[in-house]
């Protein structure tokens, strides 16, 4: 893309309308990608643009309200868990988007929207829906891929089927944002998209309310630290988030640095294995599993930090290590994903070989080895932070996106059409094997 594009797109001529879908947004938060939404929607809303969002209903939360300039609608459980009562994901996903559907429905009745946008695949049923019926421009956001989470492996049919949505769904959208380089190609790849149709737009960070007083950071490390260094991770307990090669790691870092201390906060279905990790390790004293921690809570707990390690196999993005880098905590990042493009090796934090305990020791060790480089690096990383990751930043670049997809619409969908009459083809082959290196399975 040109320079002059490239200002066109993050400068759209005029406010634009927004329908956006997610299956999460506060008060309900899982994971990530509630804030992200959140945080999106707003600095839209700021920057002049119609915002309504439509998502799960949360017990005691209003079934619609205006809070920071965005119109919110919540869509209520129904009475009659439709189509079973079953614990089945795939299952829940399908009663929630019927009621997602009539909700969003609802809210265009009251409103006019220039374009959809769709977060990851628990809202696809509804995005496609919604746009053909509005006949709109759809944009998705493919925050993960569920070849990615499980290393390219689809075993069961629940994975299959996530694979297959999310497939459908990319290829239903005019445009497809991804939030790294790394995310683009595996979206390319995996679900055949031209590259030309995705755009690279970074998650993004408030790093004003990532830099915590000193007296609570003093808190945090008089509650967490020992007479030595003190190593911090924040995240979830998943086996792709990679803290069992860091607990593997301590037993040397705690011969190196007498009276180290590692915070582990957060918590998930891999805690109960990696505690009993630790207590063969016999890390009783030195490793501490201390829960989830909200925003409230986990900048200070990151910025009394010598270290904080994000040793993750799989991630998109790395959005704990711009958290971290804002609160000003010193980086090791596994060198994998979209980590990958946010830490710069030696520039702004240290960087390993996912997957790899011992380099992963070796890279925590240059930061507790040399205060002077920590503290060098650390401060190039919040500068970075605040000048590339800001919420006004990605909110343009999307605002562009939604621009290209406006401009590019009825093109898309006079191609796509010929496509299916062309091809004939309903249904998605999903290929045997490794998706993501091609290798049999």
């Amino acid at each position: 893309m040109s320079a002059d594009a490239a200002v066109i797109d993050i400068q759209p001529a005029r406010h634009q309308r927004v329908l956006m879908l997610s299956w999460e947004y506060p008060p309900v938060l899982v994971g990530g990608l509630g804030r992200h939404v959140h945080a999106l929607s707003v600095a839209l809303a700021a920057a002049g643009h119609e915002v309504t969002v439509v998502t799960r209903h949360a017990e005691g939360a209003a079934l619609e309200e205006y809070a920071d300039g965005v119109r919110i609608l919540r869509a209520a459980e129904d009475p009659v868990r439709f189509p079973l009562a079953t614990d089945s994901l795939l299952a829940w996903t399908m009663a929630f988007n019927h009621t997602l559907t009539r909700a969003a429905l609802r809210a265009a009745e009251t409103g006019e929207y220039d374009v959809i946008h769709a977060h990851d695949w628990l809202v696809a049923h509804t995005a496609v829906t919604l746009a053909e019926h509005l006949s709109q421009p759809l944009v998705t956001t493919i925050h993960a891929t569920e070849a990615g989470r499980h290393q390219g492996w689809l075993p069961e049919e629940m994975n299959r089927t996530i694979h297959g949505v999310e497939h459908w769904l990319s290829n239903a959208s005019t445009r497809v944002i991804a939030c790294s380089a790394y995310m683009r190609d595996q979206v390319t790849r995996l679900f055949d998209v031209r590259a030309g149709r995705v755009d690279v737009v970074p998650n993004g960070v408030d790093d004003r309310a990532w830099q915590p007083r000193p007296r609570a950071v003093a808190a945090a490390r008089a509650r967490f630290a020992g007479d030595g260094p003190l190593v911090g991770y924040a995240g979830r307990l998943v086996y792709e988030k990679g803290v069992q090669h860091l607990v593997h790691a301590v037993p040397y870092l705690r011969n190196r640095h007498p009276g180290l201390r590692v915070v582990i906060a957060g918590d998930g279905p891999y805690q109960e294995e990696l505690v009993d990790q630790a207590r063969r390790l016999r890390l009783g004293e030195t490793v501490r599993f201390a829960g989830f921690m909200d925003a409230t809570q986990l900048p200070a707990v990151l910025a009394a930090t010598d270290a904080t390690v994000v040793p993750s196999l799989y991630e998109p993005f790395g959005m704990i290590a711009l958290e971290a880098a804002a609160a000003g905590a010193p980086l090791a990042v596994a060198h994998t994903g979209g980590l990958a493009e946010i830490v710069e090796p030696g520039v702004t934090g240290v960087t390993f070989p996912h997957s790899d305990p011992d380099a992963l020791a070796g890279a925590v060790d240059q930061l507790l080895g040399d205060e002077v480089f920590a503290r060098r690096v650390a401060h190039r990383a919040r500068t970075m932070v605040s000048e590339r990751y800001g919420w006004t930043t990605v909110a343009a670049r999307t605002a562009g996106s939604y621009a290209r997809a406006r401009r590019e619409h009825d093109t898309f969908q006079a191609r796509r059409a010929a496509a299916l009459l062309a091809d004939g083809r309903t249904a998605i082959a999903i290929p045997d094997g490794n998706l993501l290196t091609g290798a049999a399975s």
